[in-house]
């Protein structure tokens, strides 16, 4: 089954029935069969935004624990691939979680991503390959 990378407005959108794109998120993981997964930027920024939503960020963390949402992500071993990418996207610009998920699809081998950045319309994987974006947009 192939993977599929998660983003930060995803999470925020699932967890958060108030959040406009809410029903979006749920309809878009809906016959998804294989592994989430993202990296721990992803995790930390959606802590952060839901951080004032009731048992939201330990919802978060128990995704994490029970393998729903996948980190192979390591850093230590990508940093410098990670750095070239903002460097790239400078003028998006392209923030560090985002880069980190650019980096993980070359990784993982996959440009399918449930996101709500639009930025990832513009963003390569494997330097020319478009991603696939899970999540209807307007």
């Amino acid at each position: 089954m192939k993977p599929t990378l998660l983003d930060t407005g995803v999470i925020v959108g699932l967890l958060d029935r108030s959040e406009a794109q809410h029903n979006r998120c749920v309809a878009a993981l809906e016959g998804l069969e294989g592994p989430l997964v993202t990296c721990e930027a992803v995790i930390a920024e959606s802590c952060y935004l839901l951080r004032n939503l009731p048992g939201a960020s330990a919802a978060v963390l128990e995704n994490v624990e029970q393998g729903i949402f996948q980190i192979s992500f390591q850093l230590s071993r990508s940093a410098h691939l990670v750095r070239k990418l903002m460097r790239k996207y400078q003028d998006s610009p392209m923030d560090f979680a985002d880069a980190c998920l650019v980096q993980l699809a070359d990784e993982i081998n996959t440009g399918n991503i449930l996101t709500l950045d639009r930025d990832f319309r513009s963003y390569r994987w494997r330097r020319s390959r478009p991603f696939q974006l899970l999540v209807e947009l307007d």
